[in-house]
């Protein structure tokens, strides 16, 4: 399956939608994660992470 993950829009908003540690389960269990160039920069989560 295959699992996108965007940046958030709304001014203010730190959440991003699956954290490293998660996005990298999903990837364990053979699932294709794409994630939004900056995604979780405001929830402290870097694009190398």
């Amino acid at each position: 399956m295959l699992i996108g993950v965007p940046a958030e829009t709304v001014a203010g908003e730190t959440r991003v939608a699956v954290t490293p540690e998660t996005a990298k389960k999903l990837v364990a269990q053979g699932h294709r994660v794409l994630v939004q160039a900056g995604a979780g920069l405001a929830a402290s989560a870097t694009d190398a992470a």
